[in-house]
């Protein structure tokens, strides 16, 4: 726990009938630097040791200062990036009934006045810093803020966030986005999701699966004991979130929702 609190106070085109459908920019995984992703009780020496560079080097490549240690589910370079980490920004912003599509007819329980659009910088799986954004209810901004804030210092990498078309082109599945308010329901039930009100965050839905018959595309991270690019564990970059008052879908009983986060535990 020690540990932990002193690495928080760390720093279109148009459509033409016959024509072939454009292609996704290619992701930019060819030119991304080696990675580590840190298991709980590794320190620097010991990732360091492991992959045959020096501890100040591995401090330099992920912007880390002595004496503070990762965080588990942190990702960290393991050679010099082409670009180094900015510092960490964030601003919110009213909404306007557009950007959320409102509509009356739809009876949604939160009115966009109520909702807030939080920037924040956020870095995404090939290690770059960017500027991402999702919106939630005005009473939990500040919140999802600081937990944003969190998983930058713990150098956990986010697959993608709004705006998709900036920030991963190369991505054309929006199931796959880290994302807060969404009108709607609760798969297979009448009930509004907690997302209708703005209460609840995604993160990294593919590698944080809910579980209750799977989730397409996250066969491969349905063993939770596995340490892998933007999974979420309770030892680390759940804590986040927890720490900020945001209850976990990962210790829910009779359904499992490992990207889960929200304020009234449902």
């Amino acid at each position: 726990m020690k540990s932990f609190l002193a690495f928080v106070l760390l720093v279109s085109l148009p459509f033409v009938p016959g024509a072939p459908a454009a292609a996704a920019p290619a992701s930019p995984s060819a030119v991304t630097p080696p990675y580590h992703v840190v298991r709980p009780g590794e320190t620097i020496k010991e990732i360091a040791a492991v992959h045959h560079v020096t501890p100040g080097q591995l401090r330099a490549w992920n912007s880390i200062r002595k004496p503070y240690q990762p965080v588990p589910d942190g990702v960290l370079h393991l050679a010099k990036p082409a670009v180094p980490l900015t510092g960490w920004r964030s601003r919110i912003e009213e909404v306007t009934p557009g950007q959320v599509n409102w509509d009356p007819k739809r009876a949604c329980p939160v009115l966009p006045a109520n909702l807030r659009k939080v920037w924040v910088t956020y870095i995404d799986f090939y290690g770059v810093a960017r500027a991402g954004s999702l919106v939630v209810n005005k009473a939990i901004a500040a919140r999802v803020q600081r937990a944003f804030l969190s998983l930058y210092r713990f150098r956990f990498r986010i697959q993608g966030m709004s705006p998709m078309s900036i920030n991963a082109p190369w991505i054309t599945d929006m199931g796959t986005v880290t994302a807060g308010y969404n009108c709607r329901t609760v798969a297979g039930s009448a009930t509004l999701s907690q997302h209708s009100y703005g209460l609840a965050v995604d993160v990294n839905p593919v590698q944080n699966p809910m579980v209750r018959g799977g989730y397409p595309g996250s066969g491969g991270f349905l063993a939770r004991d596995a340490y892998r690019r933007g999974m979420m564990h309770p030892a680390g970059a759940v804590r986040a979130f927890t720490a900020n008052g945001l209850a976990w879908g990962g210790r829910w009983r009779t359904l499992k929702d490992y990207m889960h986060f929200s304020t009234t535990n449902r």
